[in-house]
């Protein structure tokens, strides 16, 4: 596709925070594609922080389709928006017929994206989606390279600033943080109850970092995590730094960049490690890293254990967290140990 056919690009996001950031290779591909273009991603309000201060896009404008784009009118709104700001190509990351829709309705002429969700009559550059199930991060590249863009860089990006790294050193060194100590984040939430760790684990193995290593441990999370914190930090015996519900999400990015480890399950927080290059350790249990896992370059590990079901499993209202608690603090303790050593050796 020739590179000067396009001069404004809209990029139509996903609504995940982890599927975002593993959006950002395609935006970086598009960006090399397209060198002079404007570029813009369309994105849920909660997803803002993710795309914030990327130098690849040139706008980020807010679906809200929960709020002031829920109604019918509220859409018609947002479709006259679109067409002020004369995008000539739509790419859709999201499979959403109704997103495809609107960007139709907004006048943008070519419209590229997976043929799903009986949207193709609505597509001008229909991509057919693979039979082989693909890393979230290939699955978006699958469409940058039908556009001809160069695919051959993998690892996601999270920018911040240096009021974020500021905002971190200020608040561990209140809590008594030096530079030289050992810093390791524990991220004990997640969006549903079956992709977690057993809080239990979370302490004792906190506990032996502590005694072993003399390590600095930190609490990571959301406001709605602060009561996991507080039990985690309960039925520790050693000192905890209690940090969830103490920062945004680009503020948790300088904090997992100071980190010298984070452990964490599947979630956003744990991607946000990764791409500020932190050294991780992943927990998985009913989903699968080979398509939502660490990705692209980085120092991280994964630790899964087969128990018998089915990967990836979506079942929101299963009550038996076998899959998680087959991981045991022994299983964490010698990834750690093996990370360890070879940090020490560089």
């Amino acid at each position: 596709m020739d590179e000067g056919r396009y001069k404004r690009i809209l990029i139509v996001e996903v609504n995940w925070l982890g599927d975002v950031l593993f959006s950002t290779p395609f935006i970086k591909a598009v960006r090399e594609k397209f060198k002079d273009a404007y570029i813009a991603c369309m994105a849920l309000p909660r997803l803002r922080e993710i795309l914030e201060y990327n130098p690849r896009i040139d706008e980020i404008i807010i679906y809200d389709e929960k709020g002031k784009h829920r109604s019918m009118w509220g859409k018609l709104r947002f479709i006259l928006a679109l067409r002020k700001k004369r995008f000539d190509l739509a790419i859709l990351l999201h499979r959403s017929f109704t997103r495809t829709l609107l960007t139709y309705l907004s006048g943008i002429k070519d419209r590229a994206g997976y043929t799903t969700e009986k949207r193709r009559i609505l597509l001008t550059h229909p991509v057919e989606p693979l039979d082989t199930p693909l890393h979230k991060v290939e699955y978006f590249l699958k469409i940058a390279e039908s556009l001809g863009c160069d695919t051959s860089l993998k690892s996601y990006e999270f920018f911040i600033s240096d009021r974020e790294k500021k905002y971190i050193e200020e608040e561990l060194s209140k809590s008594g943080v030096k530079k030289e100590d050992l810093l390791v984040v524990i991220n004990p939430g997640g969006n549903w109850l079956p992709k977690r760790w057993p809080e239990e684990n979370f302490a004792r193995l906190s506990d032996f970092l502590v005694t072993k290593y003399g390590a600095k441990v930190i609490i990571s999370g959301a406001k709605k995590d602060i009561e996991i914190a507080m039990r985690i930090k309960k039925k520790m015996k050693e000192p905890a730094v209690m940090f969830s519900g103490k920062t945004n999400l680009k503020e948790l990015g300088a904090l997992m960049e100071r980190a010298n480890f984070v452990i964490s399950g599947d979630s956003g927080p744990m991607h946000i490690a990764v791409a500020r290059g932190s050294c991780v350790i992943a927990l998985f249990g009913p989903t699968s890293p080979q398509l939502t896992g660490p990705y692209g370059n980085g120092n991280y590990r994964v630790i899964q254990k087969l128990v018998g079901c089915e990967v990836p499993c979506y079942d929101l209202t299963c009550s038996d967290y076998k899959c998680m608690e087959a991981i045991t603090v022994d299983d964490v303790v010698r990834a750690f140990d093996e990370m360890y050593v070879k940090t020490k050796d560089k």
